[in-house]
């Protein structure tokens, strides 16, 4: 087990530092900027690459939502669930940590600027709506499970399951970045929204609510999809 929340750890910081840390660091730099693609691409690429690194260690999950819906369709026992959670927020909370030593080396960088944390209403980056960003939130995170229980499946093709899943996260976050700036993992959301405070630990509650539905609905439902039985 400890080997396993070390990958988690491991697995969970270099995706919010790679993820978040493009958003802060890359994304805003006149002329050169990443933008909205290259985070994207950031963050599909954090999961890719920790993936074929130490997936075959914990499972690669690197984020509470994975983990409950993978529970739910049977691929996770009961007893897993809290400490790879705990795993996953640890890491997230020590990315943001390493990003916020590093961002604030700059003289203009300010936590009012939003740290890559995730929001609605008027803190949503196109100014989406409570219920867009729910919606958003709840659907794009059940397809990311519907995708990790398919390409994991011991039917499927065999070495490209990590491939699929960046992938399906960089599409995730090209979708959503201007609605919420995109969580589907409450650790990446949590690591962010602890060191902004205020509105984004207000808002925090529906980061964790909502791909928790999603992951144990993409869960629930490929499980009865991918049934032979059935």
């Amino acid at each position: 087990m400890s080997n396993r929340l070390g990958a988690e750890f491991l697995g969970t910081f270099w995706l919010v530092f790679g993820g978040c840390g493009s958003a802060v660091l890359a994304a805003g730099i006149p002329d050169l900027g990443i933008g909205f693609a290259g985070v994207a691409l950031a963050f599909g690429l954090t999961v890719l690459t920790m993936a074929y690194a130490v997936g075959h260690i914990s499972g690669g999950h690197f984020n509470p939502a994975v983990t409950l819906g993978l529970w739910a369709g049977g691929r996770v026992p009961t007893s897993d669930i809290l400490p790879y959670w705990i795993a996953q927020v640890v890491g997230a909370i020590a990315a943001a940590f390493v990003l916020y030593v590093i961002a604030s080396g700059h003289a203009e960088f300010a936590l009012s600027t939003g740290f890559a944390a995730n929001g609605f209403g008027e803190h949503s980056p196109a100014g989406y709506s409570l219920l867009a960003a729910l919606a958003a939130e709840i659907v794009l995170t059940f397809f990311f499970l519907l995708i990790i229980m398919g390409v994991t499946d011991k039917r499927a093709p065999a070495g490209f399951a990590p491939l699929a899943i960046g992938l399906a996260l960089t599409l995730i976050h090209l979708i959503s970045i201007p609605v919420t700036n995109t969580s589907v993992n409450p650790a990446r959301s949590t690591g962010q929204a602890l060191f902004v405070g205020g509105w984004a630990l207000a808002q925090l509650w529906l980061f964790w609510v909502a791909p928790l539905i999603g992951g144990v609905l993409g869960g629930i439902v490929y499980k009865w999809l991918g049934d032979e039985k059935g």
